[in-house]
């Protein structure tokens, strides 16, 4: 078949144009392979199922769904008819993903318009687009032809670590600009810690139409000039959309979601100068819908923090290391815990003549119990930081209830419409305020990442759950209340053992600090204080991490 024959056949007008989207997916696909002169699906399928039409797999939702073509280690492709949404077919797809162990290449097509989106693992997603009228270009050939011959060579050269550090340093420049002009450190440090929330709301959907992008960068018109609009303004403008986020609303012609969570509760925008405007439009061309939260929050908190400014390109502790604590506390046993309940499923489900006998029902009515034993397993770090252990160990709970529910579908069990892990499992408790607020705002933004990865929408109303569950306190010790003077002096302030939220496992790193340093690092009264309040447990010099 030759190019000008393929698009004959299948543009507007063809012979083929009109027929619908079963009818045509298969003798496209076909008619595409001769085109490019790559293999062809077997019919029916090959002995193991790595290149064939209509792949079984578990989508979201009430039924099982089929991509329209699978090819194990390269692609997933779904084909709809001319003028349908191909965002419709890519969250299709999206939900199909995990199921079909994760295709580096997600293809959806119209006929007209073919699109490639990428998903290697720790890169950020790239898309190309081949027209039906460009498939005479030998160019457009050879990209196609990689999607069969050779996916490896789309994965991009950026990984998703290289855009964090990116954006953890061009904040970092941001900060040091405005504390260096007087203001507040907390308080520059909670705006940026806003403005990074909106750079990944935009990229992910959340605020329509760039809107935040085009705040920064609008132009107004000044006699018969249009220049950018001036510092001031922008500083008041940006005031503006930080309530319309708190509150919900319409902004200009825009509705605005209702973020709520406590994120944009104060709201108190620095005057920004030209150079602070310009180092926020630089940030707002990263794609920050691929921001790695495991490790941004500590680059972010050490280039926003003064004191750990110089840490800024020191060791941190990356997934792999965490994920050796809470595989072992949270994944394995979770799942020992589910394939004992599975096995004692199955033969229930063999008796089952129908959904909905009693033999059914007493399957699923299990099964939602373990669901829900999901919902109420609480995850606590005493010393949280900003969040990477709290992010690391949502990803794995709701990896986990996917996993279930997946398998669950397989014995026949109806899928629920959502899950019901979310950063309400999450606890922490942190003492330094700004790192507790961005470990809220690393659990928020890794529970909508993995939302965007695995086809699920978000919630609207809010966007935000309030995550009060991660409070800025000591994890040690309570004050209590200050005695009365004697004399004129102060006594010193008395303390009790901090009391800890119930939780179903706890994880975490917490500071170490060596015996013979606590009292120059905590203050001599603290550390006294510390002595008396664990007198009959912990010994007076031991390491501070003996605490926990």
């Amino acid at each position: 078949m030759t190019p000008q024959d393929f698009k004959d056949k299948w543009g507007p007008g063809g012979p083929a144009y009109d027929l619908n989207e079963r009818q045509g997916a298969q003798s496209y696909f076909t008619d595409l392979c001769n085109l490019l002169g790559v293999p062809q699906p077997a019919m029916g399928g090959d002995a193991k199922g790595d290149y064939i039409f209509e792949k079984q797999t578990l989508a979201l939702g009430q039924q099982r769904g089929f991509a329209d073509v699978f090819k194990r280690g390269a692609f997933a492709w779904e084909n709809k008819a001319p003028g349908k949404d191909l965002g419709v077919a890519l969250k299709q797809l999206l939900g199909y993903s995990h199921a079909l162990d994760n295709p580096p290449l997600l293809v959806v097509c119209d006929r007209l318009t073919t699109i490639i989106h990428t998903q290697f693992t720790g890169h950020p997603t790239v898309t190309y687009t081949v027209q039906l009228a460009e498939m005479d270009l030998p160019d457009k050939q050879a990209l196609l032809r990689r999607v069969w011959l050779d996916p490896e060579s789309f994965r991009p050269q950026q990984t998703t670590r290289d855009i964090t550090e990116k954006a953890a340093h061009s904040f970092a420049t941001l900060a040091e600009q405005l504390r260096k002009r007087g203001h507040d450190a907390e308080k520059v440090a909670h705006f940026l810690t806003q403005c990074l929330f909106c750079f990944f709301a935009e990229d992910v959907g959340l605020l329509p139409d760039r809107l935040f992008d085009k705040l920064l960068n609008a132009r107004l018109v000044y006699g018969n000039k249009e220049k950018l609009t001036p510092s001031e303004s922008l500083t008041k403008g940006l005031g503006r959309l930080f309530a319309a986020m708190r509150d919900g609303g319409i902004w200009g012609s825009d509705e605005i979601p209702w973020f709520n969570g406590g994120l944009f509760r104060t709201i108190d925008v620095p005057k920004l100068e030209i150079t602070d405007v310009t180092e926020l439009r630089n940030a707002a061309n990263l794609n920050w819908s691929f921001i790695d939260v495991s490790i941004f929050g500590t680059l972010f908190e050490r280039g926003l923090d003064p004191a750990k400014r110089s840490q800024l390109g020191a060791h941190y502790t990356d997934p792999a290391t965490i994920m050796r604590i809470i595989d072992p506390v949270v994944r394995r046993p979770l799942l020992q815990k589910w394939e004992l309940l599975a096995q004692s499923l199955r033969p229930q489900l063999a008796k089952s003549k129908k959904q909905g006998d009693a033999a059914y029902k007493l399957a699923y009515a299990q099964y939602i119990s373990f669901l829900e034993s999901l919902a109420d397993f609480k995850i606590l770090d005493p010393a949280c930081g900003s969040g990477n252990f709290l992010f690391l160990g949502l990803k794995t709970l709701k990896d986990i209830e996917l996993h279930i529910i997946n398998e669950a579908d397989v014995m026949g069990l109806e899928r629920p419409l959502d899950l019901c892990t979310s950063p309400a499992n999450m606890l922490g408790i942190e003492i330094n305020e700004f790192a507790a607020e961005l470990a809220r705002v690393t659990v928020w933004i890794g529970e909508l990442q993995w939302r965007v990865a695995h086809g699920y929408g978000f919630n609207t109303n809010p966007v935000l759950e309030p995550l009060d569950c991660i409070e800025h306190r000591d994890a040690l010790m309570t004050p209590s209340v200050r005695p009365e003077p004697v004399e004129g002096v102060l006594p010193p302030l008395q303390y009790t053992e901090a009391e800890w939220p119930p939780a179903s496992v706890v994880i975490g790193n917490p500071p170490f600090l060596g015996g013979s340093k606590k009292r120059g690092e905590l203050g001599d009264a603290y550390f006294e204080a510390l002595k008396t309040v664990f007198k009959d447990s912990v010994p007076g010099g031991a390491d501070l991490v003996c605490y926990w």
